[in-house]
C-alpha cells in the first residue's frame, strides 16, 4: 500500500471545485452581465462537466485498479495529527465498485436535470433556483464519494455527515407538494442515525491503542480503521447497565448497527424512504436510490465487520431475520401502492433486504451476491425512478389505475418499463437475478427457513410488477392520453445506458464480481 496517488482525492473533490465555480459565476453574474437564463446554463454545463470528470477519472480508477492487490490508490496525509485525525483514502474490494457507481449514477443524474427533462424542469426551477440546485448536487457527489473512500474513521464521518444537508435542501425546495414533511423526516431519521454514530466513534477512538501517524508523530489513540481493525475490542471492559454486564463491543456494534440500518432502510426504520422518493423530483430520487442507500451496507461491511468482528458474529441472525423481513413485508406492501413511484420505493426496501441477508451468511456466495446485489440494485432503482419520471411528465400524475393501454401510444415507454420491471423482480437473463439467486445460494445452508420464507416474496414481487404492468400498459388506450408522445432522445440518453448494463450484468457478471471477490472473501476469512 503506497501513498502515491491523487486519483480518488481528485474524484472526490472534482464536485466540490465546481460547486465554488459555480458560486464564483453566481456571485459575480450582474458584473459579468448574465442574464438569469445564462446563469442557469452557466450552472448546469460546470456541473456537468464536473460529474463528467469524476465518470472520467472512474474509468482510469477500474482500469489501474488490481482486484487481487488489497487497499490501493492511497493519499494518506497528516489532518489533525494532535487528535490523530488524518485524511486517509483508498480503495479495495469493499468499495471499488460502490465509487464507480457514485460516479455513473450522478452523472446520470446531473443529465437528467438538464431543461431538456421536459415540464417537470420547468416546475421545479421556474424561480431562477438552478445554481443553488447544481451546487447542491455537486456537494453532494463529493460527499457521497468520500463516504466510499475514507479509511479514517472521523473522515468517514464527516463525509457521511455532509451528505446530510445538501439532500435536505434538494427535497425540500425542489420537491412535491408535501416536500417540507418529507425532507425534515429525511434528516431527523438521519440525525437519530449519526447520534449513535458518533457517540460509537467516539468511545471506539479512547478504546483504540497508539499508533504512528503518517507524519511520523505518536498518538495515544487512532481514527485510522485499519489499525483500529488490528487493536480489537473484546477486551475492552464490558459496560454494566441495570446490574448486567454487556460485552463493550456488542453494544458498539448495536450502535452502528442502527446507524448504518436507517440508511438501507431497514425495518422498522424505514418509513422515511417512501416520502422522501415520492416528494423529491426524479433526478433526487434517482440518486437517493441508487447510491444513498448503499451506504448503509457499506458502513455494516466497512466498519461492524472490520473493526467489531466477533460482536458480528453474535448479531448475525438478527441481522437475516431483519433482512427477512425487509424481503417479505415490502413485497406486500408494494401490491397495496397506487402510486407508482410508491411501489417502486417500497420495492428498494424489499430489495435491500437480500443485501441485509446474503451478508448475514458469511458466505462466500452470501458476500459476494450482497455487494453485487448492491450494484445491480443501484442500476435498476434509478432506471424506474426515471420511468416514473418520463410518465409524471407527460400525466402529471403517477396513479397506476389512472392510466390504461399505454403500450398502444407509447411502445417503446412499455418495452423499457416491461424490461425494467422483469430485472427488478429478478427474471434470468437480467442483472437482479444473478445477485438474488447468490444471496440465497450463499444464506440457505445457514438459515434455511429464513430463506424459504424470502425465495416466497419472489412471487409477490411478480405479482405487484405484473399487475402494475397490466394496469397501465394493456387494455383499451385511455382516451386522455390518446396524444401523448413516447419517449424522446433525451429521455433514452439516461435510460438506455443503465438498460444496457442491466442485460449485459444479467448475463456476464464477471466485471464487477471479479473486482470485488477478493477483497470480500479476504475479509470474511475470519468468519467462515
Amino acid at each position: 500500500m503506497e501513498n502515491s496517488s491523487w486519483l480518488l482525492t481528485l474524484m472526490i473533490f472534482a464536485p466540490a471545485a465546481g460547486l465554488v465555480l459555480v458560486t464564483l459565476f453566481a456571485a459575480s453574474r450582474k458584473a459579468l452581465g448574465l442574464s438569469g437564463s445564462a446563469m442557469d446554463s452557466v450552472a448546469r454545463v460546470v456541473a456537468l462537466a464536473a460529474t463528467g470528470a469524476v465518470l472520467a477519472l472512474a474509468l482510469v480508477l477500474w482500469a489501474r485498479f488490481d482486484p487481487g492487490g488489497g487497499i490501493q490508490l492511497v493519499h494518506h496525509a497528516a489532518w489533525i495529527p494532535t487528535f490523530g485525525i488524518e485524511y486517509f483514502v483508498g480503495v479495495d474490494g469493499i468499495s471499488i465498485s460502490m465509487v464507480l457507481l457514485t460516479a455513473l449514477i450522478t452523472f446520470v443524474a446531473c443529465v437528467a436535470s438538464m431543461p431538456w427533462w421536459g415540464r417537470v424542469d420547468e416546475h421545479h426551477f421556474s424561480r431562477r433556483r438552478v445554481p443553488a440546485y447544481m451546487g447542491l448536487l455537486l456537494l453532494l457527489e463529493t460527499g457521497m464519494m468520500g463516504v466510499f473512500c475514507a479509511l479514517d474513521f472521523f473522515l468517514f464521518y464527516v463525509f457521511w455527515e455532509l451528505m446530510l444537508l445538501p439532500m435536505y435542501f434538494l427535497i425540500g425546495i425542489w420537491g412535491g407538494p408535501r416536500k417540507e414533511y418529507a425532507a425534515i423526516k429525511f434528516f431527523l431519521y438521519t440525525l437519530a442515525g449519526s447520534v449513535l454514530m458518533l457517540i460509537a466513534l467516539i468511545a471506539l477512538y479512547y478504546s483504540s491503542g497508539p499508533a504512528t501517524l503518517v507524519d511520523g508523530t505518536r498518538s495515544a489513540h487512532t481514527f485510522n480503521l485499519l489499525e483500529m481493525a488490528r487493536s480489537g475490542y473484546t477486551s475492552v471492559a464490558p459496560f454494566t447497565v441495570l446490574g448486567h454486564r454487556i460485552a463493550f463491543d456488542r453494544i458498539m456494534w448495536v450502535f452502528l448497527f442502527i446507524g448504518f440500518a436507517i440508511k438501507i432502510p431497514m425495518f422498522p426504520f424505514h418509513t422515511w424512504l417512501p416520502d422522501a422518493h415520492v416528494e423529491a423530483p426524479t433526478p433526487i430520487s434517482v440518486i437517493l436510490a441508487g447510491i444513498l442507500l448503499k451506504m448503509g451496507p457499506y458502513g455494516i461491511l466497512r466498519v461492524n465487520f472490520t473493526l467489531l468482528p466477533e460482536a458480528t458474529e453474535w448479531a448475525a441472525y438478527a441481522m437475516a431475520v431483519f433482512g427477512t423481513i425487509n424481503i417479505v413485508y415490502a413485497a406486500f406492501v408494494c401490491m397495496a401502492q397506487k402510486d407508482l413511484k410508491k411501489l417502486i420505493a417500497y420495492s428498494s426496501v424489499s430489495h435491500m433486504g437480500f443485501v441485509l441477508l446474503g451478508m448475514a451468511a458469511f458466505t462466500p456466495q452470501g458476500i459476494s451476491g450482497a455487494v453485487l446485489q448492491m450494484w445491480n440494485h443501484g442500476i435498476i432503482s434509478p432506471m424506474l425512478f426515471l420511468i416514473a419520471g418520463v410518465i409524471y411528465d407527460r400525466a402529471h400524475h403517477r396513479e397506476i389505475a389512472g392510466f390504461g393501454g399505454l403500450a398502444h401510444r407509447m411502445p417503446e415507454y412499455a418495452g423499457v418499463t416491461g424490461i425494467a420491471f422483469m430485472a427488478s423482480l429478478g427474471l434470468p437473463g437480467l442483472a437482479g437475478f444473478i445477485s438474488e439467486a447468490l444471496c440465497f445460494l450463499g444464506a440457505f445452508p445457514v438459515y434455511r427457513a429464513l430463506v424459504m420464507v424470502s425465495v416466497l416474496a419472489v412471487i409477490v414481487t411478480a405479482g405487484y410488477y405484473l399487475w402494475a404492468m397490466q394496469r397501465m400498459f394493456l387494455g383499451p388506450l385511455n382516451a386522455r392520453y390518446s396524444a401523448t408522445p413516447d419517449m424522446g432522445w433525451r429521455e433514452r440518453l439516461t435510460l438506455y445506458p443503465l438498460l444496457v448494463i442491466t442485460i449485459v450484468m444479467g448475463f456476464y457478471p464477471a466485471p464487477i464480481l471479479d473486482l470485488i471477490n477478493p477483497g470480500l472473501f479476504e475479509l470474511i476469512k475470519g468468519f467462515m
